[in-house]
């Protein structure tokens, strides 16, 4: 597997495993409160970005991204009732999209695939998606921290910690590592 497929995988379960520290700290009403009648629950996000996933990354590279089964609007009027129900249509999404990067080649990455007509290569797609889901799931932490307030469990630097943060990474040596390093 090429390094940009390997990085994309792991950038990829890095954000999944944002949403679900968020998800943990959650219950089934919290997943479908949304601030006012304009806005999404956490719920609703997901059943889009759940709804997405599985248009784009089946037959990935055989079909548009678009599938015509996809009801997009349905997928910002309709959530889960519970967040059992939410985690199975998120790891649902996850799988496909999974499998897709997993089939892949470095060859693959200047094929050209389609979504709603519109070309673009392997490489090009998978970067729209990288954009795409971390947007949604900033949006569940945020929704996330908001209903939880001062019990919120900081998923990175928490908040005055920054200065202790720096003083233990700079008291270790130099080094260079990529992203795909991390575990």
């Amino acid at each position: 597997m090429s390094t940009f497929l390997t990085s994309t995988r792991k950038l990829f379960q890095y954000y999944k495993g944002l949403g679900e520290k968020t998800f943990d700290q959650l219950n089934d009403e919290q997943i479908n409160w949304r601030p006012n009648e304009a806005s999404n629950s956490i719920a609703l996000i997901v059943h889009h970005l759940s709804g997405n996933m599985l248009s784009r990354f089946t037959d990935f590279l055989t079909s548009d991204g678009e599938k015509s089964w996809r009801n997009r609007e349905a997928e910002f009027e309709v959530g889960y009732a519970t967040k059992i129900e939410m985690l199975e249509a998120w790891n649902k999404g996850w799988a496909v999209v999974f499998q897709a990067i997993d089939g892949l080649t470095g060859a693959d990455l200047e094929k050209v695939i389609y979504i709603r007509n519109e070309g673009q290569t392997v490489m090009e797609a998978l970067q729209r998606q990288l954009a795409h889901y971390p947007h949604h799931i900033g949006q569940i932490l945020y929704i996330g921290k908001a209903l939880k307030g001062q019990d919120w469990k900081s998923l990175s630097i928490p908040k005055g910690g920054s200065q202790r943060y720096n003083q233990d990474k700079f008291s270790q040596e130099k080094e260079i590592r990529h992203f795909t390093d991390r575990t």
